[in-house]
């Protein structure tokens, strides 16, 4: 009699999860206030330009071997670069500049649904009934903490389909980045990855310019924390989970930021949500526990 058990998480994985979790949450705070006075593809660039600076120097300080990446590789790492950090940065920052945080956070939400399901069929890891049920869940409360943040008066059709397209460009750069991690170190794909947005995003030097000229010194603060913690930490920390856990599983966890959002919007910005968002945020945490849930362990006879 053989028993096939599942593989137990990297304790590693789940704290590197939690930092990038709570650093994305803090994201779109960030992002809310300091689009006050950046535009948003200036954002994107010197968030960009911060992050590569510091992954750059952490790739330098680390003892990690750099490894050549083959041609198939790179292809796959200019993809997430192009879509994850340069595109998906700048219709991020377009869309909190019309629709509220709250529902920012829900829509692009929809992002792990789109890796669970791409990750099943082009990656095959297919598709647990846990991980979809809690998925499920999950969604719903996301749902409900956007609706019950949602600024109806701000929102518009362009602002819902900048969020929509930020969430499609985050699925595309996890589905491209996972395969790479089988092979090249967290660290260096995420520096490329981040160097290659930079890059694309150069068009918006004038603006950057300007808008550093013409910020205060808070909101160019805020700037540098976009580009340090949740840029060059948080996307590192995703990488080295994203390298021991199953893209689905993983994506599926990031249902935790909306409520997080909530608490420090409530904190930092004096935003106070309701009782609605909290339930909203039980539900999240329930859907993201249930996924987490595996099959019962079957034995065989042979």
């Amino acid at each position: 009699m053989t028993t096939t058990a599942a593989p137990r998480l990297h304790t590693g994985a789940l704290l590197a999860v939690a930092v990038t979790v709570v650093a994305w949450a803090s994201a779109f705070v960030a992002i809310r206030a300091v689009g006050a006075s950046y535009e948003p593809g200036p954002l994107a660039l010197g968030r960009l330009l911060v992050g590569a600076l510091a992954l750059g120097a952490g790739l330098l300080l680390s003892r990690s071997r750099w490894v050549t990446p083959t041609p198939r590789e790179w292809g796959l790492v200019l993809l997430c670069g192009l879509a994850w950090f340069a595109v998906y940065n700048v219709v991020l920052n377009a869309a909190e500049q019309r629709i509220d945080a709250g529902t920012t956070a829900m829509l692009v939400n929809v992002g792990p649904i789109l890796i669970a399901l791409f990750a099943g069929l082009l990656l095959g890891e297919g598709f647990p009934r846990w991980l979809l049920i809690g998925g499920g869940i999950a969604f719903c409360g996301a749902v409900l903490v956007g609706a019950s943040t949602a600024d109806t008066g701000s929102a518009d059709v362009l602002g819902v389909l900048l969020c929509l397209a930020a969430a499609v460009t985050y699925a595309i750069g996890v589905l491209a980045q996972k395969p790479v991690l089988r092979r090249l170190p967290g660290l260096q794909v995420t520096f490329l990855a981040c160097a290659i947005g930079a890059v694309a995003c150069l068009p918006f030097t004038p603006g950057l310019l300007a808008d550093l000229a013409a910020a205060p010194a808070s909101a160019t603060a805020g700037l540098v924390y976009l580009g340090l913690v949740p840029t060059a930490l948080a996307f590192s920390t995703w990488a080295y989970a994203l390298a021991r856990m199953d893209a689905g599983r993983l994506g599926v966890t990031t249902y935790l930021a909306p409520p997080i959002t909530i608490v420090l919007s409530a904190v930092l910005l004096g935003e106070l949500p309701p009782v609605l968002a909290l339930v909203g945020g039980a539900v999240c945490l329930v859907g993201v526990a249930l996924s987490r849930r595996r099959s019962p362990v079957r034995s065989q006879i042979r």
